[in-house]
């Protein structure tokens, strides 16, 4: 639905993790083999994405101002599982924390967090508030107070409703 440039840095794969559930259209990327290629990810880990997706979606609605969409697993339990080593460069003294055992999605998904925290860029990766919609984005306003995915879509369909529920 995103109108924009994909998230910066590694919440890229938050962002596209979060998307592959187009809920107004009812359809899952993650139950094609071409989608979970894209993720990097087998059938066997198709449950542990989709909570994973879930609980990332409840965050991103949180950073947006709304209330979770539903009960889901919260976000800091499934990340706390997430198994990270702590690389530093002997070159230059740098450090980033790296995927264990191959890079597990969730996993990477905990390392991009994490990258996202210390750039301070984690809170503006979003959840559109459309309850049809839910699409993550990355809130590049210079307030940071996007509330649509798309303000041709998601942003003009409610205007219009506002609008029309004004009318006498």
């Amino acid at each position: 639905m995103s109108d924009r440039s994909p998230a910066p840095g590694g919440l890229a794969l938050v962002e596209s993790l979060v998307n592959t559930l187009d809920i107004e259209a009812a359809a899952d990327s993650l139950d094609t083999a071409q989608g979970r290629a894209r993720l990097g990810i087998g059938e066997a880990e198709l449950p542990q994405a989709r909570e994973l997706r879930e609980s990332l979606r409840a965050a991103l609605l949180a950073h947006a101002g709304h209330p979770p969409h539903r009960p889901v697993t919260p976000l800091g339990d499934l990340l706390a599982r997430a198994p990270l080593l702590l690389a530093v460069d002997d070159r230059d003294g740098s450090a980033t924390l790296t995927p264990a055992d191959g890079g597990p999605l969730l996993s990477r998904v905990a390392a991009a967090v994490a990258e996202a925290l210390v750039a301070g860029t984690w809170s503006r990766l979003k959840a559109c508030e459309a309850g049809t919609c839910h699409w993550a984005y990355y809130d590049r306003s210079p307030a940071g107070r996007r509330r649509w995915c798309s303000m041709q879509v998601c942003g003009a369909r409610a205007k219009m409703r506002r609008y029309r529920a004004r009318e006498p």
